[in-house]
């Protein structure tokens, strides 16, 4: 599994690294890109909180000054020792003219067919791993009105998932489009269900890393329901399968976060406004790795001034428990399974939110009106607030640290990053 996973990184990276090092080379005509234009130096002195605040309109403003913010590390206030406002020009999407779709390759143009220098670049990243049929099926009828109709002449725009495939950066809406539609549920990481035992990420996480004694005890008495065994042997199959999802689950994560982090950073090579837009149900990212890996992706993206937009998959979607998900065990395990269906469903979100906010964009959720989501997510905030905070006076801990930010003024609302995860100090040799 673990090989399957690896090959899968790669070929997802390799074609990232193609699609990007080649509309480098086609929109920077004056000079090179040379690969140290891409790489990101992380400071681990410091931690960038970039912030978005709009009025009741949902106006983003501009005008705050430093001192109008206050940040909380851990629920302690810190002085804020660095501030800037990025103007993240607002570009309206004009629908593509009938006229202006691109040539094929090799094609010429006269000068008025020409497009001008590409003023957005936007990413449609597809979850594919994680991504239902019937998800799948909604989102790619959603996605393709809104590549007709949103774009705007001069954006250049890719549709890539997680596995690997890219149409690649171009303004042919009809390529991205086939792309949409081409593509498909990959289950290298997913779990099938209906085995004995049957336990998933959430429930694995419970057992194995919490010791949560009511998930082993429903694990244990589902698992006798489905097979004829001593209850000594149930423990052990238990255990057994805890283990293997909990590994299985924990790559799966490793995967999508290495190929969301591996993205922002070749986006930080594109000129104009970068916008990076994940489709997915969501996922479980309760692991500390999971967290470095989600605070990486903040600290480049923060950086490198791309604004990851989110939209949920799932639209309204129940928690309840239906008829293929129930279990043959006793009514307690039963309500049991289902509250963890439930807390797994809505935790699902939190990488989502937690990516959206923290680099100023915008979490689209709790809606059917997915056409409408893509098409107010390809718009960004046109200003956003970087709040530096210095970790000189911040214990070094290697922990995840909770951040909050606060305005002296009412009637603004303001999203914010949620946390970061600080270094651990050096030893200091003697």
């Amino acid at each position: 599994m673990s090989t399957s996973a690896r090959h899968l990184s790669a070929v997802a990276f390799a074609c990232l690294t193609f699609v990007f090092a080649a509309q480098s080379e086609k929109t920077q005509t004056n000079s090179s890109t040379p690969d140290d234009a891409v790489k990101i130096k992380v400071n681990v002195d410091l931690v960038l909180v970039p912030v978005v605040v709009r009025d009741l309109q949902g106006r983003a403003l501009g005008t705050l000054k430093k001192e109008d913010f206050q940040i909380f590390d851990k629920n302690k206030p810190q002085t804020i020792t660095g501030f800037s406002i990025q103007k993240r020009t607002s570009v309206e999407s004009q629908p593509a003219s009938a006229g202006a779709m691109p040539a094929s390759p090799g094609a010429s143009h006269s000068p008025a067919q020409v497009p001008g220098a590409p003023e957005r670049f936007i990413v449609f990243l597809f979850d594919d791993l994680h991504l239902s049929s019937g998800d799948l099926t909604q989102i790619q009828k959603a996605a393709t009105k809104m590549v007709a109709g949103s774009l705007a002449d001069s954006d250049m725009a890719a549709v890539v998932s997680i596995s690997g495939a890219s149409s690649g950066l171009t303004r042919d809406r009809t390529k991205l489009q086939d792309s949409i539609m081409n593509l498909k549920v990959q289950s290298l990481f997913r779990h099938v269900g209906r085995t004995c035992p049957d336990i998933g990420y959430y429930e694995a996480d419970r057992i194995q890393n919490k010791q949560d004694p009511m998930a082993f005890d429903m694990a244990v008495e589902n698992t006798l329901a489905c097979c004829e065994c001593t209850r000594a042997v149930a423990k052990g199959l238990v255990n057994n399968a805890a283990a293997e999802s909990l590994q299985i689950g924990d790559q799966d994560v490793r995967v999508t976060l290495g190929a969301v982090r591996e993205i922002v950073r070749k986006m930080s090579a594109m000129p104009g406004q970068r916008t990076l837009i994940l489709v997915s149900p969501g996922f479980l990212t309760m692991t500390p790795e999971a967290l470095i890996e989600k605070s990486q992706i903040l600290d480049v993206a923060a950086r490198s001034n791309v604004t990851i937009n989110a939209v949920d998959a799932r639209g309204l979607y129940t928690t309840a428990l239906d008829a293929s998900d129930r279990s043959r065990g006793s009514a307690m395990s039963e309500r049991t399974a289902s509250q963890y269906r439930g807390y797994s469903m809505v935790l699902n979100e939190d990488v989502m939110a937690e990516l959206a906010d923290g680099s100023g964009g915008s979490y689209f959720h709790n809606s059917n009106d997915l056409e409408g989501g893509f098409q107010a997510l390809t718009v960004v905030p046109e200003y956003v607030y970087l709040l530096e905070l210095s970790l000189q006076n911040v214990k070094q801990d290697g922990a995840y640290h909770p951040l909050r930010v606060k305005l002296d003024q009412n009637g603004l609302k303001l999203v914010a990053r949620r946390g970061y995860f600080a270094p651990r100090a050096a030893n200091k040799k003697k």
